[in-house]
């Protein structure tokens, strides 16, 4: 976790912004992240990063769109240069919080306030654990525990949020996917992962929505206000389960590295991989989405699979990607899935 003094700092930061951008990576971490910023002073704009692996150049003209006066980057492991140097010379101030395991941290000339707990005590709890503490608002804690959750990583306040809301979690769990594959909070989980590949036009009514949402039983209760999300949940839902289906079929036959590859609208390679790991524990998970010749793929494993993703990265030509120990991802040509493959099978 942060030090104290970093904490006070961000939150500083905070009070003092009074048009702030929120740019959060696209996924339940991010989201929540900003959620919990964003509630806590009641004020910014948000946008979500669909770039990958880094916030790159193309975000530059949001900045001038929102006319922000500062900058908040959330659970995002690169930046480019150019948005940097974009946003120094815009002269506004930029705070980055993450929580990745990186290979180089970016080279600071003091302009840019970066903050990581791997730097402190090499821990990386999610981004929406330290926006939560950074907070402090107790009636976000079920905000904060769907990022947590999502990102799996089971939070200190965990059993606080087991005695108000007992129906929406199980008892005894070891591991915050059982609490995502076996509880209501986990449905609350996949629903606005789901929400969050729906158009851009209702992510943003989604996001307006939750601003205000007072409960998780705001999003589990179906009314006028949340029809779209609960509606794209089922929508996306459909699609996942039957590829979960296929997928688990591999798996099963699969001996130490599982890999499924598949096509299509939706990139749910993340999700798939997630309870892929869960389902099936002791083995090694590829999960590759291809949409035209970019292979987007999801690696998840119980051993140290960051390592052996960097090391094929750096054996493919224009392969980007990173992430944590036990769970990356990365992006190349499909014409090298067969080289990332082998690489994985030798190494495990």
């Amino acid at each position: 976790m942060l030090t104290k003094e970093q904490v006070l700092e961000i939150r500083e930061y905070l009070e003092k912004a009074q048009n702030p951008i929120f740019f959060f990576d696209n996924d339940c971490d991010g989201l929540m992240s900003f959620l919990l910023l964003r509630r806590y002073i009641g004020r910014g704009k948000g946008v979500a990063i669909k770039s990958f692996p880094e916030l790159d150049e193309s975000y530059v003209r949001k900045i001038d769109e929102l006319n922000g006066d500062s900058i908040f980057i959330l659970d995002k492991p690169k930046v480019s240069k150019e948005f940097i140097e974009s946003a120094k010379k815009r002269n506004i101030p930029l705070i980055w919080i993450d929580h990745h395991d990186v290979e180089v941290f970016f080279e600071n000339d003091g302009y840019v306030k970066y903050y990581n707990p791997v730097l402190v005590n090499k821990t990386n709890e999610p981004t929406s654990f330290i926006a939560y503490k950074i907070t402090g608002n107790k009636e976000d804690s079920w905000l904060a525990l769907v990022g947590c959750v999502a990102d799996n990583y089971l939070p200190d306040f965990y059993k606080d949020f087991e005695k108000k809301y007992p129906e929406l979690v199980k008892r005894d769990v070891s591991s915050a996917f059982d609490l995502l594959y076996g509880s209501e909070i986990g449905k609350i989980v996949m629903t606005f992962s789901f929400a969050l590949k729906d158009r851009t036009s209702n992510v943003v009514s989604m996001i307006n929505f939750l601003f205000k949402a007072a409960s998780p039983y705001d999003i589990l209760k179906e009314d006028d206000r949340n029809f779209k999300i609960l509606k794209r949940y089922q929508q996306v839902n459909i699609v996942y389960q039957k590829l979960l289906d296929k997928a688990r079929r591999i798996s099963r036959i699969s001996r130490k590295v599982v890999f499924f590859q598949y096509g299509g609208e939706l990139s749910l390679s993340a999700d798939l991989s997630n309870e892929l790991s869960y389902r099936f524990p002791g083995k090694v998970i590829i999960v590759a989405y291809i949409k035209g010749n970019i292979a987007n793929v999801s690696i998840r494993g119980n051993m140290d699979v960051r390592k052996i993703t960097l090391e094929a990265i750096s054996q493919i030509p224009g392969a980007t990607g990173g992430g944590h120990k036990y769970a990356t991802g990365a992006k190349f040509s499909v014409s090298d899935l067969q080289k990332l493959k082998e690489i994985f099978e030798k190494s495990v």
